[in-house]
């Protein structure tokens, strides 16, 4: 793999958010969910259709219209019990967003509720989980993630935590494989001097969620990062705005989570939210400048929260 940073003095803009969790299960046939399905079913009809809003998806697609980023990402859950018809739905929403190559979705564990066939569910999305075409290798059943897309010296660098889990489990597991390969896109953006920013749904941190929410190779992933490094970490999952990070030699690795995208905000503190960050390099340091978006039910539409500014040094490379 060869890459090339290509600094920009406007910096790179996108947005983040997560979990919209954008799709319905009226109409769903008993049929359909004859597993592990019920219980999603039951809980979205019980809760969560009240939870998560067409009309708050309404008023993101505006606010994003008006603030328009360069790039979008989202890191998982855009269904509820990952029907196939869900998938179709979410491709949908995804083509009202923007083309493919400014768009970058990660999938959740919802999205992965149950063991379902490639081609009538993922392969719905593949032109947004991609890597570019000069990133890609392999069978993209097998190995799509990680995912590396590069624009204005940033690597967007995805994860996929989603796999199948029991009944009243939500936990995600990146794999071996997968794990592997990370660690030499790090390695080798790195060395070009690229801004890495990893994206996933779980947080990478195992005590960040409860047991039966975690990422269960999560030590080993914090592992790597803390050896090869990396710029940003954002992450979904939680519904909750969360702020950690990562140990690093150079200090630590920031990490963010954000509510859901969608969510009414039934519970103070898990209104929908979405994230803008704008990214350049200064010297030996890299700046980002973070600006958070807030749904407010009485007006129906997104507002500005908060700002601030972080700065990140320039991590130094190593070598192969």
């Amino acid at each position: 793999m060869s890459v090339v940073a290509q600094p920009d003095s406007d910096g790179f803009y996108f947005a983040h958010l997560s979990d919209p969790h954008l799709t319905t299960l009226q109409g769903v046939r008993w049929r359909q969910l004859m597993n592990k399905r019920m219980l999603g079913y039951l809980s979205w009809h019980r809760k969560r259709r009240a939870e998560h809003r067409s009309e708050v998806l309404e008023a993101l697609l505006e606010d994003l219209q008006r603030s328009r980023p360069e790039h979008i990402v989202i890191t998982g859950d855009l269904t509820h019990v990952g029907l196939p018809q869900e998938f179709r739905q979410a491709r949908l929403w995804l083509d009202r967003l923007g083309a493919y190559e400014q768009v970058t979705v990660i999938p959740g564990n919802h999205d992965a509720y149950v063991r379902t066939a490639w081609d009538t569910t993922y392969a719905q999305w593949a032109p947004y989980m991609q890597s570019d075409p000069a990133y890609r290798s392999g069978d993209a059943n097998t190995e799509l993630f990680p995912s590396l897309r590069v624009r204005h010296g940033v690597a967007l660098i995805g994860l996929s935590s989603a796999v199948a889990s029991p009944p009243l489990m939500a936990t995600g597991t990146l794999g071996q494989e997968q794990r592997d390969r990370l660690t030499s896109i790090l390695r080798e953006t790195g060395q070009q001097g690229l801004f890495r920013l990893v994206l996933l749904h779980h947080s990478p941190r195992e005590e960040e969620e409860k047991w039966r929410k975690r990422l269960t190779d999560g030590r080993a992933l914090c592992s790597i990062l803390g050896e090869e490094g990396a710029e940003l970490i954002l992450h979904g999952h939680g519904h909750r705005n969360a702020e950690s990070g990562v140990p690093y030699a150079a200090g630590e690795i920031p990490v963010f989570g954000i509510p859901s995208a969608s969510a009414i905000g039934h519970k103070s503190g898990r209104e929908a939210q979405y994230r803008l960050y704008r990214i350049r390099r200064h010297g030996d340091a890299w700046s980002m400048q973070v600006s958070v978006r807030g749904y407010q039910a009485g007006s129906r539409s997104f507002i500005q929260l908060q700002g601030h500014h972080l700065s990140v040094p320039v991590m130094p490379s190593t070598s192969s």
